[in-house]
């Protein structure tokens, strides 16, 4: 299938309280007005710098989505544009979004990256550490940022039984931090392999990638042309 076609049977087939965000790492830019043509308008990248070339070429209606793990210092070359934020681990984080969305008179909005994997290359905070995130004076005081949700990244592992665990995890986190926070929406959980687990577990936002574009041709990462 092309990707026009995959795009549009992920349309139909995924409920209708899931979003999907295209996953577009590594692909030029005629890959994503493929997809755009076919209706979709969410995209994520994980690195900033390919994700700022793309946005400056392609239509301004979509939402772009910042997936990977984010740095500080990179976060001003994205504030001007960038929608979400998945990957929030800290309150530095935070602190460094609030102030380079003030610059550009935006509230951006997060995702708290909870660590659910047993893999130790996966980042992120435990439930008691975003609780108390949430909860501090500091966090409050950000103006600039809206934090509407919680991502997580499963153990890549073929035992579903596992990934189950580790995706129902991130739901419990979810119920516990909503319960003090109504504002939070977002179950940001799943991927190409695991999707529709992750969705019977209770996911409302799945990031899918080689699904839809293929296997990722790193060599050219930085190629965004047609």
């Amino acid at each position: 299938m092309s990707i026009s076609e995959k795009i549009k049977e992920l349309h139909t087939t995924l409920p209708k309280h899931v979003t999907l965000v295209a996953v577009s790492k590594t692909k030029p830019v005629a890959d994503l007005q493929e997809a755009y043509d076919a209706g979709q308008r969410v995209f994520g990248e994980n690195k900033i710098q390919e994700m700022a070339e793309k946005w400056e070429v392609l239509p301004k209606d979509i939402s772009w989505h910042m997936i990977g793990h984010v740095q500080r210092n990179k976060v001003k070359y994205m504030a001007a544009f960038v929608d979400l934020i998945h990957g929030v681990d800290s309150l530095k984080l935070l602190k460094e979004i609030d102030k380079q969305a003030k610059k550009h008179h935006r509230i951006i909005k997060c995702l708290l990256q909870i660590k659910i994997a047993e893999e130790d290359s996966k980042f992120g905070m435990s439930s008691a550490d975003a609780s108390s995130l949430l909860a501090s004076a500091e966090c409050t005081q950000l103006e600039n940022i809206q934090i509407v949700g919680v991502m997580g990244m499963a153990t890549f592992t073929d035992d579903t039984t596992q990934v189950q665990k580790e995706f129902n995890n991130l739901k419990t986190t979810f119920d516990h931090l909503q319960a003090q926070h109504a504002s939070l929406e977002i179950i940001s959980m799943g991927m190409s392999g695991d999707y529709e687990l992750a969705i019977k577990e209770g996911s409302t936002m799945v990031r899918i990638g080689s699904s839809i574009f293929g296997a990722r041709n790193y060599t050219s990462a930085s190629q965004v042309n047609p």
